[in-house]
C-alpha cells in the first residue's frame, strides 16, 4: 500500500463533482471553512454546471476530475457530492498521473466506485463526508466532516460500537475496504469490481427496499465476495423501504443471514453512511476490528501509537 503524506495548512485541496449537481449555496461555506483552516482550494472549472441531474455533460465532470487527478500541486481531492453518475466517466479517466503522484481522495456513496480504484492501484482513500453535507444549517460543520479533515491531517481512527443482538464474536486486522452497498453490486464482473479476499468489508446504503439488499447481499454471496473476508463493518441503512406486503426481515438479519456460512467477526451499528453521523475510515490501511459481547471497536493500529508519543 502507497503511502500518503498528511495533509498540511497551505496545501491545495481540490473540490469537484463527478456526480450530482451541486450549488454555491451548497458548497462555498464547506469551502469557506477549509480556506479558515488554512488550505488552499481549487475548484473544478464545472463544478456548478448542469445537464439534467448531473454537474454537468460527462465531457465537463470528466474534465473536472482529470485535471484534479493530474493536479500535481494538489495533496487531496475532497468530492463535492454523490447521486448518480460516477460510474459514466470513472472508465475514462486516466490515473496514470495519479499513481505516480498520488494523493488524497475523500468521499462516500457515488464515490465507492473511486475508492474500488484506489484498492486496485494500491493507494488508499477515505470515506468519509463530502463537502455538499460539510456545513450545518447554523453554520457549523458537521462532526463527520471535521473528523474527516482530521484524517486527512493524519489523526488516526479509534471507533466503539455498542452491542448488538447479531454481532458476531471474533477478531481480524486486515485492511478496510468496500462502501456503498448498491454500488459494490453494481461493479461486479466490471473492471472496478472489487477484491474483497483477506479484506474487512465496510457496507452502507440508503434508500433501499429489503429485498434489493437481500438480492444484493445474495449476489455478493454468488460472486465469491464474502467467503475471503477477514470481517464485516456493517455502516447504517437509512430510509429503507418495505413493499405493501413485508419482506418479514430486518437489515440486519438479511445481511446476518448472507454471512451464516462464515466464521469472521461482524460488527452492526457502525456509525458511517448516509445518516446525521458518518464517521471516516481510511480505506486500503490495516485496521484491528474486534467484536464481543460487549460490542465492536475498529481501530487504526497507528492510533495506539500516537498515544504512546
Amino acid at each position: 500500500m502507497i503511502s500518503i503524506p498528511p495533509l498540511r495548512p497551505g496545501d491545495l485541496i481540490a473540490v469537484v463533482a463527478p456526480a450530482g449537481m451541486v450549488t454555491p449555496a451548497q458548497i462555498m461555506p464547506g469551502v469557506d471553512w477549509l480556506e479558515k483552516r488554512g488550505y488552499r482550494i481549487w475548484l473544478g472549472p464545472n463544478l456548478f454546471g448542469r445537464s439534467f441531474q448531473f454537474s454537468g455533460s460527462d465531457a465537463e465532470r470528466l474534465s473536472d476530475l482529470q485535471q484534479a487527478l493530474d493536479l500535481e500541486e494538489a495533496k487531496a481531492i475532497i468530492f463535492a457530492r454523490g447521486g448518480y453518475g460516477t460510474i459514466r466517466i470513472a472508465g475514462l479517466a486516466d490515473f496514470g498521473k495519479f499513481r505516480e503522484n498520488p494523493k488524497w481522495l475523500a468521499g462516500y456513496s457515488d464515490i465507492t466506485i473511486i475508492h474500488s480504484i484506489c484498492a486496485s492501484l494500491g493507494i488508499p482513500s477515505i470515506h468519509g463526508a463530502m463537502v455538499r453535507n460539510s456545513m450545518g444549517p447554523d453554520g457549523v460543520p458537521s462532526a463527520g466532516f471535521v473528523r474527516m479533515v482530521e484524517m486527512l491531517e493524519g489523526k488516526r481512527g479509534d471507533y466503539h460500537t455498542g452491542s448488538h443482538s447479531l454481532n458476531r464474536n471474533g477478531i481480524a486486522s486486515a485492511p478496510v475496504i468496500g462502501g456503498n452497498l448498491s454500488l459494490l453490486y453494481s461493479l461486479i464482473g466490471t473492471p472496478f469490481d472489487l477484491d474483497t479476499r483477506g479484506r474487512i468489508l465496510f457496507i452502507e446504503d440508503v434508500g433501499e427496499y429489503l429485498y434489493h439488499i437481500e438480492r444484493m447481499m445474495i449476489s455478493l454471496r454468488l460472486a465469491g465476495k464474502l467467503s475471503g473476508l477477514k470481517g464485516l463493518v456493517v455502516g447504517e441503512f437509512s430510509e429503507v423501504k418495505d413493499n405493501p406486503e413485508p419482506f418479514g426481515m430486518t437489515v440486519e438479519e438479511i445481511i446476518s443471514d448472507a454471512v451464516k456460512d462464515y466464521d469472521f467477526p461482524v460488527c452492526f451499528g457502525f456509525p458511517a453512511g448516509h445518516g446525521a453521523v458518518n464517521l471516516p475510515v481510511e480505506f486500503g490501511t490495516v485496521w484491528d476490528l474486534s467484536v464481543d459481547n460487549e460490542g465492536g471497536r475498529l481501530q487504526n493500529p497507528e492510533f495506539q501509537k500516537e498515544q504512546t508519543t
